[in-house]
């Protein structure tokens, strides 16, 4: 079973920065792609960034070019650069895997940007 922990949520005014970390337990996790989604008030949770195993990326495209999806094998890591933050942004922020057992989630991060 695999565990995720997210952590670097917070408040930030809008045009500011923010990393996103997602540490994950397990011994598979360099063979695994990880995903980062997203859930507003009111809104369904949404995909933000996916990462392959093979270090490939994928972004929806309201976080095209502002936001970047990596991953530290060694550190069993997965981490989500947000710049260029607007208030549409502000949700909680979820890290997600898939494996042969299962799909898991970390207990999600709050954002918020101000105006």
């Amino acid at each position: 079973q695999v565990q995720l922990v997210e952590s670097g949520g917070g408040l930030v005014q809008a045009g500011g920065s923010l990393r996103l970390s997602c540490a994950a337990s397990g011994s598979t996790f360099s063979r695994l792609a990880m995903a980062w989604y997203r859930q507003a008030p009111g809104k369904q949770r949404e995909a933000v960034a996916v990462i392959s195993r093979y270090g490939s990326t994928s972004y929806a495209d309201s976080v095209k070019g502002r936001f970047t999806i990596s991953r530290d094998n060694a550190k069993n890591t997965v981490y989500l650069q947000m710049n260029s933050l607007k208030p549409e942004d502000t949700a909680v922020y979820y890290c997600n895997v898939d494996d042969a057992f299962g799909t898991y989630w970390g207990q999600g991060t709050q954002v918020t940007v101000s105006s």
